[in-house]
């Protein structure tokens, strides 16, 4: 497997408001820059999107360090709260809590079966050069006027197979 680094951010501006995220692939020599966003949607959809994003361009299976400044994220997989909630049907808890950005920590978890991935956190604005990139990329792109929706927000989606009591959605 070759060997990539990610270095992802996202926010909102107003949280909930428009958002972007920022994603930087390098591998080797090879760098490549993503960014994208959406009018309405949040500090946390946005950190997804930019993980999400960043493990889509990658053209084969790849071992991948990604860096992250949101707690999150990270700690969503390597704490294993993702796919604990993916096992109890999308709940936090048992009282039936949801888990929030269901859609999102779904494609995530596809992509984790895809490619090894070692996330690691990073502190914001602490002068990490590539983290400072991303956040650059996601701030410029969420002050963008022409942004789509956010397909998930504000109504969250739940992930194809997904079903909540009395509801079968597939």
């Amino acid at each position: 497997m070759q060997a990539v680094t990610i270095y992802t951010d996202g926010g909102a501006s107003g949280n909930p408001g428009p958002g972007g995220y920022g994603a930087v692939l390098i591998f080797g020599e090879h760098r490549k820059e993503l960014t994208g966003g959406y009018r309405l949607t949040t500090n946390n959809r946005m950190e997804l999107t930019g993980v999400i994003e960043g493990l889509k361009a990658l053209k084969r299976p790849c071992a991948v360090t990604l860096y992250s400044d949101s707690k999150y994220v990270v700690d969503g997989v390597e704490k294993g709260w993702a796919r604990r909630w993916r096992r109890n049907a999308w709940r936090r808890t048992k009282k039936g809590d949801m888990a929030m950005n269901a859609d999102l920590w779904a494609q995530i978890l596809d992509l984790l079966d895809v490619h090894r991935v070692q996330f690691k956190w990073v502190k914001g604005h602490a002068g990490n050069p590539e983290n400072e990139r991303c956040d650059e990329l996601a701030v410029q792109t969420a002050k963008r006027k022409d942004l789509p929706e956010d397909p998930g927000y504000p109504e969250p989606l739940m992930p194809p197979g997904s079903q909540l009591p009395g509801l079968n959605i597939t």
